[in-house]
């Protein structure tokens, strides 16, 4: 007994020393030996603190920065969204990095870096992600290697521009919705002040409820409420000190967000089991997101077997990421872009003298959209200004080389598009001004044929529904200025904000008039 005793004595000891030494590498040890490793190659930044590394400083200054509106109205943003890269730019230069916890994250602004990076994402992948974040979202725009490149087949037919032409009827009706609304509420005579934000989130929350599930559009409406709901109680838990493993505590908050994501997955699984037993009794897939990914599923299927298609839950999962990706890319497209015309009201004629040249008062079909020259720069404009993802990371899987750097495996690298976007020596003096002439001739000679405008990434993992949120966007914006004119109020706050996403913080106060006939 007392050697069983000394044995498991031993073993305990073992144990505790092994997992003690882990615990003591990764928070001490392999921190120190990366930044020994990054400033012998020029490469400077604060020192390692052990376990947070910057991040309080981080949420420090970002709570600091967001605490109050912008004095003015300004497009130099960067201080105010990207404060910690901002700040160590400032003190350190360029080649700079900063700790995320103990992992060392490299500032990349070089073109032709962010381009390797962006290109080879079998070696620059996206870091590994947190429970909660896993909870957010589990579609192909969060997978990686052979998993990713399964999803993204079978999910691009659905973004065909033979199959997005089809859905500008639906982008139509949910616009009309929209202005039937404002009509309701705006007067025939005078200006009128609405906060623009909600009901452009509200339209395209239609959108995609029309063009992800068709004739079940009300059932996806419902879905978007509970995803809203759901996606502001994670939030909330982001904003918040995370305690590993607290997420699956039975918190009165953590039983709710289980609840919402039943809701959500039997309601999907519901529109998914009807279309099925459509489809067994002769009808089609339909022309929606759903309909299109199924027919897509299926073929891959009859093809390879079912380990080349989809699961029912990684349909769900691709369902909820087409309504995250897709509403939230749009929405706030629409919403700064109103914000931009509404202050630069000179744009704002140009546009519509331009779309009641070309279509008058009626609404132009998915061919007839390409035509439009100034509305297209001014998308163009608002996205460098204003692009919906302010940053972009991704984590080395081996040891690699990035230009003159030797980066071991499990370095981050942070892209901090809102820099790139502002940066002067790139577009000129008046990169904070909003001058969309700088488009007249494209982006490529816009750029230059630099990879520095970012708005919906690069490479192989370039978004999706680049399209589709563009041509949305053209639509929505010819139909408001075929029956609006409208500027800033003066009760509008400038306070952008990036909750996931670049958003007005208050609001969009604008003064909507109708145009006579």
């Amino acid at each position: 007994m007392e050697l069983l005793g000394l044995m498991v004595l031993i073993f305990s000891v073992a144990v505790a020393f092994y997992y003690g030494w882990k615990v003591f590498n990764s928070l001490w040890l392999w921190p120190k030996r990366m930044e020994k490793c990054l400033r012998k190659q020029g490469l400077k930044g604060n020192s390692y603190r052990i376990l947070f590394g910057d991040l309080k400083d981080m949420a420090r200054l970002l709570k600091e920065a967001q605490s109050e509106p912008m004095t003015g109205f300004s497009h130099d943003i960067a201080p105010r969204l990207a404060p910690a890269p901002f700040q160590s730019i400032a003190k350190y230069g360029k080649n700079t990095f900063l700790w995320f916890g103990s992992t060392p994250s490299v500032v990349v602004l070089e073109p032709e870096h962010i381009r390797e990076i962006l290109s080879k994402n079998y070696i620059y992948q996206k870091p590994p992600r947190s429970p909660l974040s896993q909870r957010m979202a589990r579609g192909t725009g969060w997978l990686e290697g052979d998993k990713w490149a399964k999803h993204r087949k079978l999910v691009v037919p659905a973004f065909y521009v033979e199959k997005l032409k089809y859905m500008v009827s639906s982008f139509h009706f949910c616009c009309s919705n929209l202005l039937s609304k404002w009509d309701e509420i705006i007067p025939n005579e005078g200006a009128f002040e609405l906060d623009v934000w909600p009901y452009l989130k509200a339209f395209t929350s239609d959108v995609i409820s029309h063009t992800a599930f068709g004739s079940n559009y009300e059932e996806g409406r419902a879905i978007f409420e509970v995803q809203e709901e759901k996606f502001g109680l994670l939030f909330k838990v982001h904003n918040s000190v995370y305690i590993p493993g607290s997420i699956f505590l039975p918190t009165q908050q953590n039983r709710r967000l289980h609840e919402l994501e039943r809701i959500i997955e039997s309601t999907v699984m519901s529109i998914i089991d009807k279309r099925m037993k459509l489809l067994k009794a002769g009808g089609s897939c339909g022309d929606d997101f759903l309909g299109l990914l199924l027919e897509s599923n299926i073929k891959e299927i009859e093809i390879g077997g079912n380990k080349c298609g989809l699961s029912m839950e990684e349909i769900i999962d691709e369902c909820k990421d087409f309504y995250l990706a897709g509403n939230e890319t749009t929405s706030i497209l629409l919403v700064w872009t109103m914000i931009l015309l509404g202050k630069h009201t000179d744009w704002q004629s140009r546009a519509r003298e331009e779309v009641l040249q070309l279509f008058g008062k009626r609404t132009p079909d998915y061919q007839e959209l390409s035509h439009l020259k100034i509305v297209t720069m001014i998308l163009h404009e608002t996205l460098r200004l204003y692009p919906p993802v302010i940053n972009l990371t991704r984590m080395t899987t081996e040891e690699c080389k990035l230009g003159d750097l030797s980066l071991p495996a499990g370095v981050r690298l942070q892209m901090p598009i809102i820099l790139l976007h502002h940066d002067k020596k790139i577009w000129g003096d008046d990169a904070m001004e909003f001058n969309p002439s700088r488009f007249s001739k494209g982006v490529s000679h816009a750029t230059q044929g630099r990879l520095v405008y970012l708005p919906f990434g690069s490479g192989p993992r370039i978004c999706l529904g680049q399209n589709f949120s563009t041509v949305e966007a053209k639509l929505a914006i010819t139909m408001i200025l075929q029956r609006y004119s409208f500027s800033l109020s003066p009760s509008y706050t400038h306070a952008p904000m990036s909750a996931f996403v670049l958003q007005p913080q208050h609001g969009a106060h604008i003064m909507l008039e109708k145009i006579k006939a």
